[in-house]
C-alpha cells in the first residue's frame, strides 16, 4: 500500500437523494484507501447529516448551478489529489474501483481521464446487458484492445459513434487538464459530459485509459435528468450537435435517429432479459 493516498472521491451531492447514504458507503469502503469528500452547491441539512456521520468535509459551491453538470468543474478541481473521481449520489461503486484506477495511473501516468466500464442499477438489480449497454460495449471494443492511447482519433473512438463513456466511472488527473472548464451548462447541458470528453480529447500527448471492467453501477430512475431529458426531447436535439462535430450534416442525423431509439432502453419499463 502506498504511503500517500492520491485519490480522492469527491460525492456529488445535490438537493437530498435517497441514494445518497448508499453512494457514501460504497465509495468509503474500498480496497484502495481513497479520500472522500462532498460537493454540492445545494448545502442542506440533509446533506451535512449523512456528512457528520461519516465523518466527511463538505466544499461548497458558491455558484448555484440548479443542476448537476454545473457542479462537475467544481468537484474535479476540488479534489485536490493526482486523481479525483466524482462520485454520482445516486450511484455506487465496488470495492475494487480505487486500488484498479490507481494501478491504471502507475502504468499510464500521462493519462487525462481514466474510465471503466459498468453496469445499471435497475429497480435495486445489477443489469449488465441490454440494447444501450450492448451498444456502449461495442463502441468501447477499440480502447478494450488498446487499453491506453493518446492518439485523437482512438480518443474519439468512443465517442464519434455516440457517448459510451459512463461519466460516473470516470477518474480525473487534474495536474494533465490544461483547463479551468471541462464541461458546459448551456445549449450543451444534457451532454455536458460527451462535449467534456470531446474537449479532453483534442489535448495532446494527454491518453484516455479504459479498464474494460464493470467496476460501477449506474442508477436508471425516472427522476434523473437523464430520464427527463430523454422524455422530453431535449437530449436528442442536443445530441445532435455533438454528432455534428464529428460528421456531416446529414449523417449525423442518421446516426442521432438509432441512438434515439436506443435511449428507450433508459426506461424502466424495458428491462434486459
Amino acid at each position: 500500500m502506498e504511503e500517500k493516498i492520491i485519490h480522492t472521491f469527491v460525492v456529488l451531492a445535490y438537493k437530498e437523494s435517497p441514494f445518497l447514504e448508499n453512494a457514501i458507503q460504497s465509495v468509503l469502503n474500498q480496497e484502495y484507501p481513497s479520500k472522500v469528500i462532498i460537493g454540492t452547491s445545494t448545502d442542506n441539512e440533509y446533506i451535512r447529516n449523512l456528512a457528520n456521520k461519516y465523518n466527511l468535509e463538505v466544499v461548497v459551491n458558491p455558484i448555484k448551478n440548479g443542476n448537476n453538470i454545473g457542479d462537475f468543474d467544481f468537484a474535479w478541481s476540488h479534489g485536490n489529489n493526482t486523481i479525483v473521481t466524482i462520485a454520482h449520489q445516486d450511484d455506487q461503486y465496488d470495492p475494487s474501483y480505487s486500488r484498479k484506477i490507481v494501478e491504471a495511473y502507475h502504468k499510464h501516468p500521462n493519462s487525462i481521464i481514466i474510465y471503466t466500464d459498468y453496469y445499471e442499477i435497475r429497480n435495486e438489480k445489477r443489469v449488465y446487458n441490454n440494447t444501450l449497454l450492448n451498444i456502449k460495449k461495442f463502441l468501447l471494443f477499440p480502447m478494450k484492445i488498446l487499453g491506453s492511447t493518446k492518439s485523437k482519433f482512438w480518443k474519439q473512438s468512443a465517442l464519434r459513434w455516440g457517448n459510451a463513456i459512463c461519466c460516473p466511472s470516470v477518474a480525473f488527473i487534474p495536474e494533465n487538464i490544461p483547463f479551468e472548464k471541462v464541461f458546459r451548462q448551456d445549449e450543451f447541458i444534457g451532454v455536458g459530459d460527451w462535449y467534456g470528453w470531446y474537449k479532453l480529447s483534442n489535448v495532446d500527448g494527454k491518453a484516455f485509459t479504459f479498464i474494460s471492467e464493470p467496476l460501477m453501477g449506474h442508477r436508471i430512475e425516472e427522476s434523473t435528468h437523464t430520464s427527463r431529458e430523454i422524455k422530453d426531447g431535449s437530449r436528442t436535439r442536443q445530441e445532435l450537435e455533438m454528432y455534428k462535430k464529428f460528421w456531416p450534416v446529414w449523417f449525423a442525423k442518421l446516426l442521432n435517429h438509432f441512438y434515439s431509439a436506443a435511449q428507450n432502453s433508459n426506461n424502466l419499463d424495458n428491462m434486459a432479459k
